[in-house]
């Protein structure tokens, strides 16, 4: 049997684990207004909150702000903002509300955080909660229709299914991308692409992951997904095969992508650039692949077929607010990214 390897990936636990509660049972209440999440759309665990919040109607009770998706050794920077300031945080880094919330914080500095506007403190960087809670604390405020994204009667196997998502999908990659020896990245890499065999007989007879509805189980699936061949594949030598080779993976994608409230979250050209600009040790020249043609995500998916009720008894979110829309795949051709 092969020795275990030392030199595995390991993913820092986040710091900040504050809960914002509509009890009162935190320091953190609900309050419309108050917080600002801030994200990179080139993350996927920042694009996890993107999603929920467009689902839910939260844009107009939690601000976002969005980070330059190219860090410096200072981390995330707002760059995208006039004058390099997020315009409501009045900050340059996101460093800064880390440090106002613990002077001494010494660990790294990660998207996505919700930050107290009044007084400029991280309150969570903890972004399994996050999504979670704006799902059940923040009810309150979500838009009529919302769907239920964490449905109560499901939540033991939503729960299930993500810790298997976390291990070897959502978390794989990242273990073998970042592997330190041949063994680390092979026992991901085999992980990897089993659970995602796995998914792909689950889904092939039913539309969603849990239930007949969308819930965070796809989310959080969705988010490594839709970034699988424009960087896991060849970046993180994920490359057994592609998503489009996976035809029950796929179309299950595309059908999401397709739905109102994720496309619109998705920035493919802060997807690569990020990836293949910030890991110069992976990519020491940051030169910034030209494919993957994008123009597959818009082509027909056929899951309709397999029943289900994207939004439940819900309805579609609207239009996103101005200037929160990601580019969509035509601009983005049109522009050569």
């Amino acid at each position: 049997m092969p020795a275990v390897s030392t030199k595995e990936f390991t993913r820092a636990p986040n710091h900040f684990d504050a809960r914002i509660t509509a009890d009162g049972s935190s320091p953190w209440p609900v309050e419309p207004g108050r917080y600002r999440l801030i994200v990179s759309r080139a993350c996927p665990w920042a694009s996890r909150a993107l999603v929920v919040r467009r689902l839910l109607g939260l844009e107009h009770a939690i601000s976002v702000g969005v980070a330059d998706p190219i860090q410096d050794e200072r981390s995330w920077r707002f760059t995208l903002d006039p004058d390099g300031r997020d315009p409501v945080l009045g900050i340059s880094y996101l460093h800064e509300a880390y440090h106002a919330a613990d002077p001494a914080y010494a660990g790294g500095i990660s998207v996505p955080a919700i930050v107290d506007i009044p007084s400029g403190r991280l309150v969570t960087n903890d972004y399994p909660t996050i999504t979670t809670d704006l799902s059940t604390q923040w009810r309150a405020c979500h838009r009529p229709g919302a769907p239920d994204l964490y449905p109560e009667h499901l939540r033991e196997e939503i729960d299930e299914v993500n810790r298997r998502v976390f291990r070897d999908v959502n978390n794989g990659v990242y273990r073998a991308g970042f592997a330190g020896d041949q063994e680390a990245y092979a026992d991901a890499y085999h992980r990897l692409f089993a659970c995602l065999d796995g998914l792909s007989e689950r889904l092939e007879g039913r539309r969603y992951l849990v239930g007949d509805t969308i819930t965070e189980a796809d989310i959080r699936l969705f988010t490594t997904l839709v970034r699988f061949d424009a960087v896991y594949h060849g970046h993180f030598k994920c490359n057994k095969r592609k998503l489009t080779e996976m035809p029950v993976l796929w179309a299950y994608a595309r059908d999401l992508y397709q739905t109102p409230g994720f496309h619109d979250t998705v920035d493919f050209d802060h997807i690569k650039r990020h990836y293949y600009m910030v890991h110069t040790d992976i990519n020491p020249t940051r030169i910034v692949p030209e494919g993957p043609d994008l123009t597959g995500w818009l082509t027909p998916h056929g899951r309709e077929a397999l029943g289900g009720r994207p939004f439940g008894d819900g309805t579609p979110p609207g239009p996103p607010p101005p200037g929160e829309a990601a580019p969509t795949i035509e601009e983005l051709t049109a522009a050569g990214r």
